[in-house]
């Protein structure tokens, strides 16, 4: 039927649906090593910490040892936090106590990089700190951090107080760790569903929820049952930008999106949390000529378990968390061959059709994008959530194109395929068809969309179409498999 015009369309266009599943996700093939079960021979889980954004201007001393990158180099048998140096020795000393860890540090000086050949590069690594930056990221730093992330990496932001401005150079760590999630290059949306709270709390003993299940506050390192501020701040949870956005510890008073200390997230197949003061994990022991505070043994707070536990979890050492890691297998898109009309589709109007002037591949309904021989655009959509800890997504869905182009050389009407976030915006084209694509029968596209486990996106298809000349795309039997 080459050169058909199509007829009238009779659908009208419905807004798509979605469930939204808060969870953390499991860790992909390739992405950052998934834990070994505790006491099991196993490549150890890898934490780096960052010392290259002025984590140690004025007062501060963020870090686990002044062997850099690598801690054992100071003592490599550390058995108390003042075998290494650092105002932070007591988490890394730890840490590397348990036999399961790893641990280096991204050096002053150094980049933070992603797929890159440094010894330090975060692809070696299951979980990034970053504590208390005071320098701003550089534009390729917040990708790869991101990139990170949304592959399956765990990343440990930690605030302070607006104003604490160490290095004098006009950024504070509420500054950098926004600037991070507003301007990434990956997405740009609020990622994490929380803002860091510009301000100060001077004081405050902040309590956790009541939550006997959450793997942060009852991890292998003890019960939390709060933190403490000493000069600090607060994050706003946003859910409808991040519905994993889960606050664990609030301010007193505080509860629900405002207020909270401590909170995790996920984003892509990692997982995140941000603590909003950099006082519970200081152990009161570092370099010479820092005034430092033990907030890490403050019985006012259970400051050493909230940090440790919340290493494993990022780390992917303890599942669940922040609303669940579980994963059903099946099928997730609603109404995948179309015969229920437009229901669960967002479409342009007459996309999805009986129309006998094309074949559906199996029963009487089939989305089918241009074919008009004028100038036309042409979509098709549905949102999902593809939950967090399902290690595959597989996308899949039938085309019949035809065309009464005859050219060879050249894409006039063109069909692309994209994922886009919850904000609309594009985070991938998948493939992009077009006339020069025409086969006589119906051929299976296939993709996988595992590294957005995890998240809540958009699934849509484009027709665009030229001023003469007709070409039709066709689309039934789609499918979203997790498992």
């Amino acid at each position: 039927m080459l050169g058909l015009r199509r007829s009238t369309r009779r659908f009208a266009t419905l807004t798509a649906c979605g469930a939204l599943v808060a969870a953390a996700a499991s860790t992909a093939l390739g992405s950052p090593a998934a834990a070994a079960p505790e006491g099991t021979a196993a490549t150890p889980l890898r934490v780096l910490f960052d010392n290259s954004k002025a984590e140690t201007a004025g007062n501060a001393d963020w870090i686990i040892g002044t062997g850099q990158p690598d801690p054992l180099t100071q003592d490599p048998t550390p058995s108390v936090e003042t075998d290494w140096t650092g105002a932070l020795s007591a988490w890394g000393v730890a840490l590397q106590r348990t036999g399961r860890y790893a641990l280096k540090t991204v050096p002053s000086g150094g980049t933070i990089t992603y797929g890159t050949t440094s010894a330090t590069d975060l692809q070696n690594f299951d979980t990034f700190v970053l504590p208390e930056p005071n320098v701003r990221l550089g534009a390729a730093e917040k990708t790869a951090i991101m990139r990170f992330v949304q592959n399956g990496g765990g990343l440990f932001l930690i605030s302070d107080h607006s104003g604490a401005d160490r290095d004098n150079d006009g950024w504070d760590a509420v500054e950098v760790i926004n600037d991070l999630m507003a301007d990434n290059g990956v997405d740009d949306t609020d990622p994490f569903g929380f803002s860091v709270d510009t301000g100060t709390v001077q004081t405050d003993d902040p309590r956790a929820v009541a939550d006997t299940t959450d793997p942060v506050l009852n991890g292998s390192f003890g019960k939390v049952t709060g933190s403490i501020i000493r000069s600090g701040t607060t994050v706003t949870l946003k859910p409808a930008d991040n519905p994993a956005a889960k606050g664990l510890v609030y301010r007193t008073g505080s509860s629900g999106t405002t207020g909270a200390f401590f909170a995790t997230s996920t984003f892509g197949s990692g997982r995140v949390a941000v603590w909003g003061d950099s006082s519970p994990i200081d152990d009161g022991t570092g370099q010479s000529g820092n005034t430092l505070y033990d907030g890490w043994n403050d019985p006012a707070g259970s400051n050493a378990a909230l940090a440790l536990n919340a290493t494993d979890w990022l780390s992917k050492a303890t599942s669940g968390g922040s609303g669940g890691g579980t994963c059903t297998a099946g099928q997730l898109l609603a109404n995948p061959g179309f015969e229920s009309g437009t229901t669960a589709w967002s479409a342009s109007s007459g996309v999805i059709t009986n129309d006998t002037g094309r074949p559906a591949r199996t029963g009487s309904y089939k989305a089918w994008l241009s074919g008009y021989g004028s100038a036309h655009t042409d979509t098709l959509s549905q949102t999902v959530t593809i939950p967090a800890g399902c290690t595959t997504a597989a996308l899949s869905f039938w085309t019949r194109i035809d065309t009464a182009e005859t050219t060879t050389t050249t894409a006039y009407d063109t069909l692309r395929v994209q994922v886009l976030n919850s904000g609309g915006t594009v985070l991938s084209t998948l493939a992009t068809y077009s006339n020069l694509n025409a086969s006589g029968s119906y051929v299976q596209r296939s993709f996988d969309l595992s590294a957005y486990a995890g998240q809540t996106v958009t699934l849509k298809l484009t027709g665009t179409e030229g001023a003469t000349l007709q070409t039709s795309f066709v689309i039934d039997d789609t499918s979203l498999t997790v498992g």
